[in-house]
């Protein structure tokens, strides 16, 4: 599973991604993440092997998450589905 690293200022929570890599609602994601300095990492689902995508979609739905993208983790406690940037902003504390 390719896991990307994007660094930023912000390094006060754990933050996953697991995104499409054609999803237009992940790509804002990931940049509204990027505007506020906030280091995550990502895993583009539709580009992993079928055992990863399995694996991923135990780890979602063991959180309690749905299988609709994009899915944040947060410190692997909080999930988000969808981009949800008042629950994002609330659970980052930004």
């Amino acid at each position: 599973m390719d896991v990307v690293k994007v660094s930023g200022k912000n390094t006060t929570h754990k933050v996953l991604i697991y995104a499409i890599s054609t999803c237009a609602w992940c790509k804002m994601a990931k940049d509204f993440l990027k505007d506020n300095h906030i280091e995550y990492e990502y895993v583009d689902v539709d580009l992993c092997n079928d055992e990863d995508k399995a694996k991923i979609s135990q780890d979602i739905l063991k959180k309690g998450g749905r299988l609709s993208y994009p899915a944040i983790i947060i410190d692997d406690k909080i999930l988000i589905n969808g981009f949800r940037k008042d629950k994002i902003t609330e659970a980052l504390e930004i």
